[in-house]
């Protein structure tokens, strides 16, 4: 019998799991997935925590519920993978072997490799919202803050959802008004990018977005290390952000098992084909999601895209075929904007996010670069859509790869 192993049961894991689960001959295979936390989380929900939209029930449920019973699940760690051996060493010491390996081990927060970032003022005047424990602690903390300089950090890039720091700001423009202590905040966004986004076109329709919210964006700015006692950020080139509140979005990495393994780049993700997610060193070796090197976001509908193109894929492979390049980088993501609005973008490799209605042209219902309480509804509806269709490994009636249809140029 043919041993698929999957490391990792977050988001991509747990979507191809399911995948290859029901396109897999199971008389041949056996399917097993690592991964040593039982809880999985709806990382999208962890940005309206801070502001009392969402609690923590909203967005924890076990992993076992997303895994099929037919699938053998193993709660450990993962120590080293061994590719040249086909096998992978877990941290209690047992060797798992494997015919084809899929790497879906994400990535995760590191605030303590930036100095003075994760010292005794982290949960008191520093604060995160990319883990659940980070997301309540703020919750608490803003329910009686009076005001200040609010500044949100990203620390480098890539980070997990790279719109998140940009929609929580316009939540805290929102949320501050509803306190009635608006004109008390100062809401500034210190970011290493040259602008708001990525991409020059978004960038722009975002960056006059957050200016008519009174949102300063400190471009260019590489953070070095902060200053708790002194509440201030200081980057490379000697310049200086103050805060009273800080909200970092600290450097994010893959798993530590992947530097162990000495099979990633500088940050643990590992590099791979982008169009077909196979590695360029082993022939039965592929990477998922945030763990992947490849040049798009790491965001769930990436996720969710790239398992649709895999799948087939994978099947064509294991058959002898040559891969197809299959994957265009497909991403879109809805902005949560305030006061019940939002916005939707939708890109791959090659296009950047343009205006236009999504997914039917002319019709939508969902408006792209522009705010619509249609977009703010689609992104609440994303987190039932997230449960019982993209974890399940449904298809939906939408493209895996990127159209044009509806855009403007």
């Amino acid at each position: 019998m043919k041993q698929l192993l999957v490391l990792g049961a977050g988001t991509a894991g747990t979507m191809v799991v399911n995948r290859l689960n029901r396109l897999l001959d199971r008389e041949e295979w056996k399917i097993t997935v690592v991964d040593q936390h039982e809880t999985h989380y709806y990382q999208p929900g962890f940005l309206f925590i801070p502001f009392g939209m969402y609690g923590k029930n909203d967005v924890v449920k076990p992993k076992r519920d997303f895994i099929p019973s037919n699938v053998e699940m193993v709660k450990a760690a993962v120590d080293v993978i061994e590719p040249d051996q086909n096998r992978v060493k877990l941290a209690n010491g047992h060797l798992l072997n494997y015919d084809f390996l899929v790497v879906a081990t994400g990535a995760q927060t590191r605030p303590e490799q930036t100095p003075g970032l994760h010292e005794d003022e982290w949960y008191k005047s520093i604060y995160d919202f990319y883990t659940v424990e980070g997301a309540l602690a703020l919750a608490k903390h803003l329910r009686t803050w009076q005001g200040g300089r609010l500044v949100v950090n990203v620390v480098e890039n890539p980070i997990k959802c790279p719109v998140a720091p940009i929609e929580f700001l316009m939540l805290a423009d929102w949320f501050f008004h509803e306190q009635g202590i608006r004109d008390r905040v100062d809401l500034i966004y210190a970011t290493p990018l040259p602008g708001a986004f990525t991409k020059p076109i978004a960038s722009r329709y975002l960056g006059d977005i957050l200016e008519q919210k009174g949102i300063k964006v400190v471009p260019e700015f590489l953070v070095e290390h902060v200053d708790p006692d002194a509440k201030k950020l200081a980057a490379y080139d000697e310049t200086e952000v103050e805060y009273d509140l800080l909200v970092s979005v600290p450097l994010n990495m893959g798993d530590e098992a992947i530097g162990r393994s000495g099979m990633g780049d500088e940050l643990n993700f590992m590099p791979v084909d982008k169009h077909t997610f196979l590695s360029p060193k082993w022939s039965n070796l592929f990477v998922l999601g945030d763990a992947a090197a490849v040049p798009t976001s790491k965001a769930g509908s990436v996720a969710h895209f790239a398992v649709d193109c895999f799948a087939e894929n994978f099947l064509r492979h294991i058959d002898g075929l040559e891969m197809l390049p299959t994957f265009d980088g497909h991403a879109n993501c809805f902005i949560e904007s305030g006061f019940g609005k939002g916005l939707l973008i939708d890109f791959n490799y090659d296009v950047e996010p343009l205006p236009g209605r999504y997914p039917l042209p002319g019709v939508g219902p969902f408006a792209l670069l522009q705010e619509s309480e249609m977009n703010h509804w689609g992104k609440m509806l994303f987190r039932w859509m997230y449960w019982n269709i993209l974890l399940k490994g449904q298809e939906l009636p939408l493209p895996a790869r990127m159209t044009m249809a509806g855009k403007w140029r």
